[in-house]
């Protein structure tokens, strides 16, 4: 049991009660009591920890990448150490059980180490004019990375951990200071991430952690002058906003989607089922990359269904600590939300195969069948336990229905023909297309990636370090350098 507490504010470099005098409770989705308080920060405080950042920024851009990794290798010997007390916050205060929580942890160590060596690989390069034609081979030109100066990193509930680091990690290792602001519902476990960092001695200044209230602090952050980039995963929507209030600054967004499992008439459907049901139903969906959707070949709708509704009916559904796989949703109004999508499709003749069954904000796992385009279920993203099956007559139809949707992040195709996976795999609009098995985020080298929709730039490990740092050229001209002893 996680005791309540009253959690500080990370400022400037120290742990502090706001001046707002103000703290916000957070409540345990599952359980009927609060995880703990959260300090409400004033803009004044923002101000000074930027400010602190920026300060702190240069002479940690200064050092280097090996003596940047070892407060990174350090972080990451500390989340391991304390990996046990870490999950079991992070399932008190998100709902996520224990084990998927522990997973968590894991990978985010991995994930820091990584970067660490990631980080120690990249080297710049040098280019000779005479390249080019007409160039001149008295010209050197040397490239180097440099960092952007200030990050704000944002992070949403559902990987509070893990989503923070991945952003923070690069960031560091990059050369830059860090301005991290958690998800509200999220925030405590992001603070006990943060406090493993701290312990290592990292410079002061260079990294503050931000709670409170976004109708206060949210639009001050984004359009504060003092940001140099931003990294956010959450949803569209706020995603949306966020682009139209920064200006002139990098952005790397990761939002929403409506991953669909195209199934072929020549899929293995025993391997189909077994990734669509984890793909669908871990974490109760409340995954950006969750299957949203069914686009099956109409030969072999129904014995896709059949053999679906057992698996569904198998998952175990509850309290996280448990480890169910099928959790309370991380609100009241998050339920409400699914449980809407679940009543359209069925007023408009969708067929119920098993689940819409709801306990409060526990919802069972439900497969609707016959989803037809005209119901929201076939497009909104529900962040819930709720899988759609839409049949189709032939891939193309698939390809249509699924490049119909305004989201674009993963989707997954199942089929034995390789030719036929990777042409549609080809023809669908996505940031990745799994083939043969389940949409999901990583491994941590990979490319991450959304498009329309769902996001913007690119992350995993690599490619964070990219966006959160530029290119700088320095031209020699040989000629004018004074050479020799």
């Amino acid at each position: 049991m996680v005791e309540h507490a009253q959690y500080l504010a990370y400022l400037a470099g120290e742990w502090q009660a706001s001046q707002s005098q103000e703290t916000i409770t957070i409540q345990s989705p599952w359980q009927s009591e609060p995880v703990g308080d959260i300090q409400a920060v004033t803009q004044d405080e923002i101000d000074t920890s930027i400010a602190a950042a920026q300060d702190a920024q240069k002479p940690w851009a200064a050092l280097s990448l090996g003596e940047r990794g070892q407060y990174l290798n350090q972080w990451a010997d500390n989340l391991a150490a304390n990996k046990q007390a870490l999950a079991e916050i992070e399932m008190a205060e998100v709902g996520k059980n224990l084990k998927d929580a522990e997973k968590e942890v894991d990978r985010t160590v991995d994930l820091i180490r990584y970067t660490v060596q990631e980080a120690l690989h990249m080297h710049g390069e040098s280019v000779r004019g005479d390249g080019f034609p007409g160039g001149s081979k008295d010209k050197l030109g040397i490239i180097e990375r440099v960092p952007l100066g200030v990050v704000l990193a944002i992070s949403p509930f559902n990987y509070p951990v893990n989503l923070s680091a991945s952003k923070i990690a690069p960031a560091l290792m990059a050369g830059n200071a860090v301005i991290c602001k958690p998800a509200t519902q999220g925030a405590v476990s992001g603070i006990k991430l943060i406090e493993a960092l701290a312990d290592t001695g990292l410079p002061k200044g260079l990294l503050s952690l931000i709670t409170g209230h976004g109708s206060v602090i949210g639009d001050y952050l984004i359009e504060h002058p003092g940001i140099n980039m931003i990294s956010f995963t959450g949803s569209t929507q706020t995603g949306q906003r966020l682009s139209q209030k920064s200006i002139m600054i990098p952005l790397v967004l990761e939002l929403g989607g409506k991953d669909p499992a195209i199934v072929c008439a020549d899929a293995d459907l025993d391997t189909t089922v077994s990734n669509i049901v984890s793909g669908a139903f871990s974490y109760s969906g409340q995954r950006c990359t969750a299957v949203k959707r069914v686009l099956v070949d109409d030969k072999i709708a129904d014995e896709l269904v059949a053999k679906l509704k057992p698996a569904v009916n198998a998952l175990t559904v509850g309290s996280p600590d448990a480890n169910n796989t099928v959790v309370p949703l991380i609100s009241d109004k998050a339920a409400d939300f699914v449980q809407n999508l679940i009543d359209d499709a069925l007023a408009k003749g969708a067929t119920l195969v098993t689940g819409n069954k709801r306990q409060g904000n526990l919802l069972a796992p439900t497969l609707l069948d016959n989803v037809t385009e005209d119901m929201d279920v076939a497009w909104i993203e529900p962040f819930g336990p709720v899988l759609p099956i839409m049949r189709v007559p032939s891939t193309d139809e698939a390809i249509r229905i699924a490049n119909k949707s305004k989201f674009g992040l993963q989707a997954s195709v199942f089929a034995q023909e390789l030719d036929e996976a990777l042409k549609i795999a080809g023809g669908v609009e996505a940031g990745t297309v799994q083939v043969n098995g389940r949409p999901e985020r990583g491994p941590d080298n990979f490319p991450f990636l959304g498009v329309k929709a769902s996001g913007m730039g690119t992350q995993g490990v690599h490619n964070s370090i990219l966006s959160m740092s530029r290119e700088k050229l320095t031209v020699i001209n040989l000629k004018s350098v004074k050479q020799g002893g």
